[in-house]
């Protein structure tokens, strides 16, 4: 039986102004034509919240069916904004082959794309959750939270149940990847071994102890190739800043390199560091050239930071 994702929207009823005080209230009947269901006000917390259980496909973790209350729920927050008309916030419980096409969804609604990961072990199937934020108006908050949930709809009428693959190319188990012209396109000197071709390329954060921390210790952004030139694998990890993530998010996808995962791998580090790994497939050229436009989009945010 199809049922609509689990879906929490959690809305602060009032506007702020500059001074971050309060000057009117959310129009809450913009989130529910929006979204396209009613919701429930919670007095309390002046919070206004809709829900969808996500029981279209059942899923269990360690063998055990789970419920969609224990953890499988989705969830957006809207508030009052200060520079803007509102903020969200939120969490979407997505399959793996739902990914792409939410991120995408996201994005280009002005949605930001905070983390992806997963939340269980032993899960079937496997589950992901992607958090997102964003200011901006009502209309185009709740509504890029509805293309969101919308794309998970398209994917499920095509399958009922998650694919357990990209469905792209088949790629060769004998690596002969040419190393020159994806040194020439990247602008490094990579690695060769067994046919396969490595770049890394080196950042510098310092922990609250004093240390630095570099590349060989694992602050770096790296490219692997593995097949040979015609259809080939790259994987890989950004080490990004936290103004960097958004920009490259929107380099790979226009590339249509997949994200797997967004989060983080260290705790005190200055500056934050995220890492964000990715996975595509294609002529080693093209992926070449989606790896380095992501470069160039991370170079382009930092020249923004300077100029801030």
């Amino acid at each position: 039986m199809k049922t609509s994702l689990i879906f929490c929207v959690a809305v602060a009823l009032t506007k702020t102004s500059a001074d971050g005080q309060p000057t009117g209230k959310l129009d809450a009947s913009k989130i529910d034509a929006a979204i396209g269901t009613k919701g429930t006000m919670i007095e309390a917390e002046g919070v206004y919240k809709v829900t969808f259980p996500r029981a279209d496909v059942a899923i269990t973790v360690d063998g055990r069916r789970m419920e969609p209350f224990m953890g499988f729920t989705s969830w957006a927050a809207f508030k009052a904004g200060v520079a803007a008309e509102c903020m969200v916030m939120g969490d979407l419980v997505l399959f793996e082959d739902e990914v792409g096409a939410v991120m995408d969804a996201c994005l280009e609604s002005g949605l930001a794309v905070t983390a992806l990961h997963n939340h269980f072990f032993f899960d079937e199937p496997k589950v992901f959750f992607m958090h997102i934020g964003g200011e901006g108006t009502v209309d185009q908050l709740a509504g890029g939270v509805k293309k969101a949930l919308d794309a998970t709809k398209v994917l499920r009428a095509k399958t009922e149940q998650p694919v357990r693959s990209f469905g792209l190319a088949s790629v060769p188990t004998t690596n002969a990847i040419t190393a020159q012209p994806i040194d020439e396109i990247l602008g490094v000197k990579g690695q060769s071994k067994d046919g396969m071709y490595k770049a890394v390329i080196g950042r510098t954060v310092k922990m609250a102890c004093g240390c630095e921390v570099t590349k060989e210790m694992g602050v770096n952004t790296w490219a692997a190739f593995g097949g040979d030139d015609r259809t080939s694998l790259v994987d890989g990890d950004f080490a990004i800043l936290e103004e960097e993530l958004q920009p490259v998010l929107k380099s790979l996808r226009q590339s249509r390199i997949n994200v797997v995962a967004i989060h983080h791998h260290m705790i005190g580090e200055s500056p934050r560091m995220l890492f964000l790994h990715y996975w595509g497939v294609g002529k080693a050229a093209d992926l070449a050239r989606g790896v380095k436009s992501a470069l160039a989009a991370l170079a382009g945010a930092d020249k923004t930071k300077e100029k801030s």
